[in-house]
């Protein structure tokens, strides 16, 4: 990923007299001069509770009605009592009814007059008492929606695109889900942020590149930004089932039947191939970048291996290329919510951002570093812009076991072995085995930080007709990290709780505390891509390949911000399958990589000087694969998790 930088100013506050009316307008503070931060004076108990359906203007299941989606209002009271309006924080997801949010897997909970008693996480309890309104919105074919999930396309976004769309004016709710009472969103000023985790975050992505107006901002936390990649890289599978097994996961009960067909293009239309159709074209929000109006907050961990960092590394640069206002966390954990890695922080940090997105407040938020990075177990760092200034790409080449600028020569071979995975490659770095082939540095003599995206450009001769590679960047030395493999995946949940936020008798604010869950190594695998070599030509569509044929691929690995601290070495593997992260190819292949045609473009704060500098009077390091001379002799599965 090439150094970005802010291409656009954040919207400014037009005059001191206009903030000063809109402060007065919106807030119930009066204040001399203009406010800061929103302050908790609503009551959250006597809050409005209320729902309604939002005709989506689409008809999925193709029963002659258009489809009305649920959205739950919780919203204080007392602005409307007085003729003023509020900004909306907005969660769209497929869980409420089926699967639970959060750490604690809540649900949503009504009354009997059907208006919803408990919402889950905090940002009700936390956000109502200060002057925004809160809506959860079941997205369509959830729920209490009508229509069919498609799992990122076009119904699921558009299910949540109309509720944006009512709360401007622009489309049609009604009190009842089969009603036609109508009802307005006279109570909001349209301001909206969308936030959520994993799927939730993804729609937030989705629908800010529709470019709706009115969405002024988006947090999207662990979340996809092309649902081919959620299944793919780059052809190899990484799951063995398609969006079809989500979408029967989360559709609710009386939509299973009315949505069949749109149940078997999921299946028809996401071939296991691994070949890009135009449902996938359909769900890629990257292309879409362009139209993105709304700021965007991004939260991703370094160690997810569900959505992986190749989601926050393409939209992010996406991003910044057309110049969306942009700010980030990267953490160490895996697929884990910052209120359960980070919780004070994170609390502060989102409410003065909806303070300054959604209510104009100048807070001083967007003048502060664009990054925080988690650099071990609960220390971080920050940088001002992210990647830093000064990051460029080094093109390391491989020779011999070893890891240099200078290119190599020769060959090494392996044999995918589906038994073994990254860290068993790591974990045998100096020693040549059949399943892999290392090459690494000698021990630094200087800190060395990588920051963005890799690619792995590699020539392999494969002796099947089918092969698939795996690329991943290791430092090599001890550690201590978040033990993102385990349950938790780098947090323990405590029976302690902490309240953010007013509860009531049906929703409570307090919930469990966490703690770091740690894990000494001897390695750290930074980076990992995957291919299905297939796909060489065209990274869309695989083809069978003719053994004894040389073939050149480019894999891109994932995005990542790591320290590679002196006295460490820095690691480039290349093998067939990983285990638990791709599925293994038809058969099993042997293939010889050209080492004077492979290399790895690698973005170092300060480039290529700053490895040679790090790298400069340390020894190579010992062969660590099966190499050959010049003349080249060439020789359980993960369960789908949800997003």
């Amino acid at each position: 990923m090439p150094t970005r930088t802010r291409f656009t100013t954040w919207r400014p506050l037009a005059t001191a007299v206009i903030t000063l009316l809109v402060a007065a307008f919106l807030t119930p503070a009066a204040a001399h001069g203009a406010p800061r931060e929103s302050r908790p004076v609503y009551s959250y108990t006597d809050a409005v509770r209320e729902a309604v359906w939002v005709d989506t203007g689409l008809d999925a299941d193709g029963d002659g009605r258009t489809d009305r989606v649920a959205a739950d209002v919780v919203r204080p009271r007392e602005p409307a009592a007085q003729g003023r309006k509020v900004p909306v924080i907005m969660d769209a997801s497929p869980y409420y009814s089926c699967c639970g949010r959060g750490n604690e897997g809540q649900l949503k909970t009504y009354d009997p007059a059907g208006n919803v008693v408990q919402m889950p996480l905090f940002y009700d309890n936390y956000f109502v008492p200060r002057g925004y309104a809160f809506v959860g919105v079941d997205l369509a074919g959830t729920g209490r929606s009508d229509g069919c999930e498609d799992v990122g396309g076009r119904f699921e976004v558009q299910s949540a695109k109309a509720v944006v769309d009512w709360l401007n004016g622009r489309a049609k709710a009604y009190t009842t889900r089969t009603g036609s009472t109508t009802t307005r969103a006279s109570w909001t000023n349209g301001a909206t942020g969308m936030i959520g985790k994993s799927w939730d975050g993804t729609i937030a992505n989705a629908v800010a590149a529709t470019g709706v107006r009115g969405l002024r901002t988006v947090v999207p936390i662990s979340a996809i930004s092309s649902w081919y990649d959620y299944y793919f890289a780059q052809g190899a599978p990484l799951y063995d089932s398609g969006p079809d097994a989500l979408a029967d996961y989360v559709t609710s009960p009386d939509a299973r039947t009315r949505c069949a067909a749109v149940q078997r293009r999921l299946v028809d239309d996401a071939p296991r191939t691994g070949d890009r159709t135009p449902l996938w074209t359909e769900r890629d929000y990257v292309k879409d970048a362009r139209k993105v109006k709304a700021s965007v907050f991004l939260v991703h961990g370094l160690q997810d291996l569900n959505v992986r960092t190749k989601h926050l590394g393409q939209w992010w640069d996406a991003l910044a290329k057309n110049g969306v206002e942009r700010k980030i966390w990267l953490s160490q954990t895996g697929h884990v919510d910052p209120f359960d890695f980070r919780r004070a922080d994170w609390v502060d940090t989102l409410h003065r951002w909806f303070d300054h997105e959604l209510l104009g407040y100048d807070n001083g938020i967007d003048r502060e570093p664009m990054a925080d990075i988690e650099r071990h177990p609960d220390q971080w760092v920050t940088s001002k812009v992210w990647p830093p200034h000064g990051t460029r790409t080094a093109i390391l080449r491989p020779t011999a076991g070893a890891l240099g600028l200078r290119r190599g020569t020769g060959s090494a071979t392996f044999t995918d072995d589906p038994r073994l995975d990254e860290t068993d490659w790591a974990a045998r770095i100096d020693t040549p085995t059949p399943d892999k082939a290392g090459f690494v540095t000698g021990a630094l003599t200087r800190d060395l930080r990588l920051s963005g995206s890799s690619q792995v450009t590699v020539t392999a001769t494969p002796t099947t007709a089918t092969a698939h590679l795996s690329a991943v960047l290791v430092d090599l030395g001890p550690d201590t990290v978040r033990d993102y493999a385990a349950g938790g995946e780098g947090i323990t949940t405590l029976d302690e709780r902490t309240c953010w936020g007013e509860s009531t008798a049906g929703d409570s604010a307090c919930f469990k505390e966490t703690k770091a869950k740690t894990v000494d190594v001897g390695a750290t695998v930074v980076s990992r891509g995957w291919a299905d070599l297939g796909t060489y030509a065209d990274p869309g569509k695989g083809v069978p390949l003719t053994p004894g044929r040389a073939y050149t691929i480019t894999l891109g690995l994932a995005a990542t911000d790591h320290v590679v601290p002196a006295g460490h070495r820095l690691a480039l593997i290349v093998a067939g399958t990983d285990r638990d992260l791709i599925d293994p190819p038809a058969d099993t292949p042997t293939l010889a990589v050209d080492l004077s045609r492979t290399s790895a473009r690698v973005p170092f704060v300060g480039g290529a000087k700053a490895f040679a500098a790090a790298t400069a009077g340390s020894r190579p390091a010992a062969a660590a694969s099966h190499a050959a001379p010049p003349a080249g002799t060439g020789a359980p599965r993960r369960e789908l998790r949800l997003p």
